[in-house]
């Protein structure tokens, strides 16, 4: 295997894995509504939630973990705590795990959470919390997520929640109640799957940063994205195929190599 193609195949791979990418194809106007929700929240000093959804792969997680980024230094005087739900034993440790987050001396049950709700009425700076995998909170009567949403509601609440969910209608089902205050229900941003046109892009966008000859034909990254689309939309699926393309290209090109008949003469 020339060295030159070993390399190419191994940047297809690097490149085709699901990193957070310095521009998110076909989600600028979530990374824009979600920009312009933090800012005016946590820079205007604005408590209040919203509640991102969409299905697993449609760039909720990776457009928020953008958006954070370039809002980084914008964003240093408040407190920003991100909990991955699924990480949590039971819906009720996303407490304690908060506690930890930001400090609070350890207290349980209800004095716990009565200590975290004094904690984000008092003076101090804005707290972002972003919660991933929020549907792994359902609990029964769901008072984990209405504690969770009421919180920015409290008079001189400082917190800004925002939850990420592949439910559409968890806050429907789950949240009725935050309902009948209209001012408690969570601003609604979703993620629909991506379409053929913006996986093809996604594709493209990948692997055009590898030097030298496509790795992958242009027909055989619209056949990805066509087959992913029409399924589900999921954009890591469609770099996983890539990649999984990549590698039997690699092992052909290798076996080629390896087989090449010796010049004449040579036993």
């Amino acid at each position: 295997l020339a060295p030159h193609a070993g390399t190419c195949y191994q940047q297809a791979k690097q490149v085709l894995h699901a990193a957070v990418p310095e521009r998110l194809q076909g989600r600028e106007k979530e990374t824009g509504l979600l920009r312009q929700f933090l800012l005016e929240h946590v820079l205007g000093r604005q408590p209040g939630s919203l509640y991102v959804s969409g299905a697993p792969g449609t760039g909720k997680t990776a457009c928020l973990s953008r958006v954070l980024l370039d809002c980084k230094d914008k964003l240093a005087g408040s407190r920003t705590v991100v909990l991955n739900c699924m990480a949590l034993g039971s819906p009720h440790s996303v407490f304690p795990a908060l506690a930890q987050q930001l400090g609070l001396p350890m207290a349980t049950g209800r004095e716990r959470i009565r200590s975290l709700e004094k904690h984000l009425t008092a003076q101090g700076p804005m707290v972002l919390l972003v919660l991933d995998e929020l549907d792994q909170l359902e609990s029964k009567g769901q008072d984990v997520l209405y504690t969770l949403f009421e919180w920015p509601q409290l008079p001189s609440s400082r917190l800004v929640l925002v939850g990420l969910a592949n439910a559409l209608d968890l806050t429907d089902r789950s949240l009725a109640r935050l309902g009948a205050h209209l001012a408690g229900k969570p601003r609604l941003l979703h993620f629909p799957p991506y379409t053929k046109e913006q996986l093809t892009l996604i594709l493209q966008e990948r692997l055009g940063q590898v030097a030298g000859d496509p790795v992958l034909d242009s027909a055989a990254l619209q056949f990805c994205a066509r087959k992913v689309s029409a399924v589900s939309g999921d954009a890591r699926k469609a770099l996983d195929v890539c990649r999984r393309a990549v590698e039997v290209v690699e092992l052909e090109v290798r076996g080629q190599t390896l087989l090449k008949p010796l010049p004449r003469g040579e036993s």
